[in-house]
């Protein structure tokens, strides 16, 4: 029978262990200082933002989700973004902020952040909203004002309103800069193109469907 590991060696392991597991299951790694304000226009490239010298109040306030967006996008929707590149104050401190806004009928369409989970509080309006699993389960719920919806990271989701009225939520998200992947834009708006050969054995259609579903991801030129 196995002895207990009582000795140091097995608490100094055990104790690595647990700090190792809590260092890779969190979002963005913590910060070393009281502050590491964004500096944006730095060319170093680190994973983050170098840290500028001078700040001010300003570095760590924004009013972008005060007032809706413009909504009369081809989805019906639009995202205003709260993360480090507008607010450079949050800068190594893990957290962001977004504001989705609806028309009637919009759509959030299907899309993962790769760096976070997200929380949704609705502010005006009635939703539908889902994710799905690896295991390709759905789980799918209608809510309202006040009420609050998770989206574990990395995974398939998305938000419709299904209400005659304007719907709005406020996002939170536990990275300064979560990422979004849209699945439409990523798979048939790429550059350079995914090949067609790869999105007809995907999808199970052929050429002309998948060179149809590119033209509507296509980046519009000016």
């Amino acid at each position: 029978m196995d002895k207990p590991c009582s000795s140091f060696p097995c608490f100094s392991l055990s104790l690595f262990l647990s700090l190792f597991t809590t260092t890779v299951l969190a979002a963005d790694p913590d910060l070393l200082q009281d502050v590491c304000v964004a500096d944006l226009n730095s060319n170093l490239k680190v994973n983050g933002f170098p840290c500028k010298a001078d700040i001010t109040a300003d570095d760590f306030f924004f009013k972008g989700l005060a007032n809706p967006g413009a909504t009369n996008t081809s989805m019906g929707s639009v995202v205003t973004g709260a993360n480090v590149e507008k607010i450079p104050g949050l800068n190594t401190l893990g957290v962001s902020l977004a504001r989705i806004d609806y028309a009637p009928d919009g759509l959030n369409p299907p899309h993962t952040h790769p760096r976070a989970t997200e929380v949704i509080f609705v502010l005006e309006g009635e939703l539908k909203v889902g994710f799905i699993t690896t295991s390709n389960k759905l789980f799918t719920k209608n809510i309202t004002k006040g009420e609050v919806f998770v989206f574990p990271r990395g995974l398939v989701h998305f938000q419709k309103n299904n209400g005659a009225e304007p719907a709005a939520v406020i996002a939170a998200f536990n990275s300064q800069l979560p990422g979004t992947q849209s699945i439409g834009t990523t798979l048939f708006g790429a550059s350079p193109e995914v090949p067609d050969s790869v999105l007809t054995k995907a999808f199970q259609v052929g050429t002309k469907e998948v060179d149809k579903i590119k033209s509507r991801f296509a980046p519009k030129k000016i």
